[in-house]
């Protein structure tokens, strides 16, 4: 007897608003086609108000995981049975792992920035003076990264004060390095002693794409490696950069390698990396 044969896909995804601008699913379908798995990303507009009902559906359709990006990456900490120890110090999660009937929240942001910039820049943060700018989930696990790579110190400027705070009295308490928060309430001067710069906000992403963030652009010298997590190979912040002679690296080394962490944990397999690197690219047309 012949066993039938299983036309079951294994699904997986990212829930967002916005999101579809999002290239995620570009790079796990190339990955997933070089080494023949039946597995689908789905990239998915999920507003706030339906957070609850989205997680439910992942429940009931048995997703094997979830990406979450703007604005679902705190908000998705009250859906989950359990999160890492990485995830539970940053107060965010951008990766759920379903093991069994119990959703995990992992946090592989921070991860996928210090490898694109130690492994992508050649830039090591040992020692850096840092300035982060924004709050939100992105810059925590950026900052909790970076502060257990053993970053000099850490500064965090953001508009809104209490999460600004929050943020650096986390650096404060859990991590060893010295850090502080700077009000962002108009054009920030980047400190002349700054080593490293990171735009860990939504300021660039769509609609808005050719917005930057509000920055005395003068402060901005060669020397500076200046980071932007906006998922492009280029952006206006990092043009503006550039032109002042600052070393520039872009979020899809980050994009990258967040999402190799992600395929691993989902599939448990080596994830192809040069696949998905080059799939990303030519979303771009970079490649």
């Amino acid at each position: 007897m012949v066993d039938a044969p299983s036309y079951l896909e294994e699904l997986v995804g990212v829930f967002g608003h916005p999101v579809a601008e999002n290239p995620t699913g570009v790079m796990f379908a190339a990955a997933f086609a070089e080494l023949g798995l039946p597995w689908r990303y789905l990239t998915l507009e999920v507003r706030p108000a339906d957070l609850a009902a989205a997680m439910a559906g992942l429940r009931a359709m048995n997703f094997r995981g979830i990406h979450l990006t703007i604005p679902h990456k705190v908000a998705v900490l009250a859906h989950l049975d359990e999160l890492s120890p990485a995830a539970a110090l940053m107060g965010a999660v951008n990766t759920v792992v379903r093991r069994g009937d119990r959703l995990v929240g992992e946090n592989t942001d921070g991860k996928g920035f210090l490898t694109a910039l130690t492994r992508g820049a050649q830039v090591d943060p040992r020692g850096r003076n840092i300035v982060i700018l924004g709050a939100g989930g992105a810059a925590r696990a950026i900052a909790v990264e970076l502060a257990l790579a053993g970053a000099g110190r850490i500064t965090v400027v953001n508009r809104s004060a209490a999460r600004g705070q929050e943020l650096a009295d986390l650096l404060a308490t859990r991590t060893p390095v010295p850090t502080g928060f700077v009000p962002w309430s108009g054009p920030y001067t980047v400190p002349a002693d700054t080593h490293i710069l990171v735009n860990a906000t939504a300021i660039g992403l769509p609609p808005r794409a050719d917005a930057r963030p509000d920055l005395d652009e003068a402060s901005i010298r060669p020397g500076l490696v200046v980071c932007d997590v906006i998922p492009a190979p280029d952006t206006p912040f990092l043009r503006a950069a550039g032109a002042r002679g600052a070393q520039v690296v872009d979020g899809l080394g980050m994009l990258v390698y967040q999402g190799v962490l992600g395929f691993q944990l989902w599939t448990g397999l080596e994830a192809p990396v040069p696949v998905m690197h080059l799939a990303l690219a030519r979303a771009f047309g970079a490649a």
